[in-house]
């Protein structure tokens, strides 16, 4: 039967199968002799040269940026203002405050400190943040920092004065003119300007870089989640390296290791005025990939030209799929979400709500006396305050969060968060419809609602739905909570 569909095929089937034969077979010959020839050479440039040069330059980025607080530290912790202020007691709180306040601003860090080694209280530029006490988990750092004799060093922790924001800070010793401890002042950085950084260097150069201690613990990460909690002694695969890796050296040095089907190239570099080493991590068969794909594009240029025509059929219908699925989530007229892509969105929310019990809420907006606009300017005129005002709306949520048409003149904010978090929004959106540059002054009501058990997109647009009513009966320009 096979033979006998082969004999029915016209000439030109036979061409075509016979030619595709030859360009594969060719194309699949040629591509493993390449990257036989060319494996070895990419390994020796990884190890030899590139991932050293990688981590030199990170090296350069992150020591440029992070020494600038490190220096700003060492200055406070010379400077005869604090020494004189203890001196007098430390009896003008303002004193202090203005001092760091002014460190923080200048330098535009997270935060500035001092805790006195004689009253035990932490200066912040807010005033006193606490008194330290060394049976407090919290305070741990300070106690050991003072026991290492160090003049500075730097650690990672939730900065306790801004919402326990994720920290790198750099802790400066002051000692009065005989040597004595008199505190400890110091600087806080964002960690997402230390992390904005790895990431950076990840997308130019393709790399995993994080920064460990001298214990191996991982400081500086883009995945916070492993920052201060998880170590290179004890990850699968590294462990087997770990203990090499963390020798101090002058030099970059290269090492290998297997994680589960990887094998992985990695440069590291010691910081030594950060007690840090730098990592930088390729993996190989990711490089090999790469450089097999750079072969096969090369030699695919025959191959390619008589698949255009297939190739363009293929990105002509995957373009239209995809503005036919634009169009099906999204409303013509304003350009934001539709219901479809809202029901779609709910489906989500009410997942997470139910198994993580993460909140939502969500928000209907209802323009006030929009029929007045539409019957005295005309209807023109109303399509162009509703793309305004979703625009404005559209500017004001965040990222995660979704507006979408709800019909006519109302909108439906689908947002993470409880219903207090839902009235802060609508303030903020407020707040920006005031100040838009539209000739119309525009008014909504609004009705709020937060997620609750069994609810399904229509229950909760309906509680939310009556609330704005609510809000439209009492005059509206104002919020109901259902």
């Amino acid at each position: 039967m096979y033979f006998t569909y082969i004999n029915r095929m016209s000439i030109k089937s036979k061409l075509l199968i016979a030619l595709s034969v030859i360009l594969v077979v060719a194309f699949v010959a040629t591509s493993m002799i390449n990257y036989m020839v060319t494996r070895d050479s990419v390994r020796d440039e990884l190890l030899n040269s590139s991932l050293p040069l990688t981590g030199k330059n990170i090296y350069s980025e992150i020591h440029a940026s992070m020494m600038r607080p490190v220096l700003v530290a060492s200055s406070m912790g010379s400077d005869t203002f604090l020494r004189d202020w203890i001196e007098e007691g430390e009896e003008d709180t303002e004193k202090i405050k203005r001092y760091l306040a002014a460190i923080k601003s200048e330098y535009n860090f997270l935060t500035a400190f001092f805790v006195s080694a004689s009253s035990d209280k932490y200066y912040y530029p807010n005033g006193v943040l606490k008194t330290v006490n060394p049976r407090d988990a919290r305070d741990v750092w300070y106690y050991s920092f003072i026991q290492t004799g160090k003049k500075y060093d730097l650690n990672v922790d939730p900065s306790q004065a801004d919402r326990n924001t994720l920290t790198i800070f750099v802790n400066q010793r002051v000692e009065d003119e005989n040597g004595k401890l008199i505190g400890v002042v110091g600087v806080g950085m964002n960690m997402d300007r230390a992390i904005g950084m790895l990431l950076k260097a990840r997308e130019q150069y393709g790399r995993s870089v994080y920064l460990v201690d001298q214990d191996g613990r991982v400081q500086v990460h883009p995945d916070k989640s492993l920052i201060e909690k998880s170590y290179i002694t004890e990850t699968d695969g590294i462990e087997s390296v770990a203990e090499s890796i963390l020798v101090k050296r002058d030099v970059a040095t290269n090492f290998e290791y297997d994680q589960a089907d990887r094998h992985i190239l990695l440069s590291t570099r010691y910081i030594p005025e950060f007690e840090w080493h730098l990592i930088v991590e390729q993996d190989e068969g990711q490089a090999l990939l790469a450089a097999r794909n750079n072969l096969i594009r090369t030699l695919a240029v025959g191959f390619a030209s008589s698949l255009l025509i297939i190739l363009l059929c293929v990105l002509t219908i995957n373009h239209f799929q995809a503005r036919l699925e634009h169009m099906a989530k999204t409303d013509p007229l304003t350009g934001v979400a539709n219901r479809r892509a809202l029901d779609e969105r709910f489906l989500v929310s009410a997942y997470k709500a139910d198994r993580y019990k993460e909140p939502f809420s969500i928000i209907i907006f209802d323009l006030d006396k929009f029929k007045d606009i539409n019957d005295m300017q005309g209807h023109l005129a109303g399509d162009i305050v509703l793309k305004a005002v979703a625009d404005t709306i559209a500017n004001t949520i965040r990222p995660t969060d979704l507006i979408a048409r709800w019909g006519g003149d109302e909108f439906i904010v689908l947002m993470d968060g409880t219903r207090n978090d839902a009235e802060a929004l609508v303030t903020r959106i407020r707040a920006a419809m005031t100040h838009s540059s539209q000739e119309t002054l525009i008014s909504f009501s609004c009705g709020i609602t937060e997620f609750e058990e069994a609810d399904d997109i229509g229950s909760i647009t309906h509680r939310a739905d009556q609330a704005m009513y609510r809000a439209k009966a009492k005059g509206g320009d104002c919020v109901i909570c259902g």
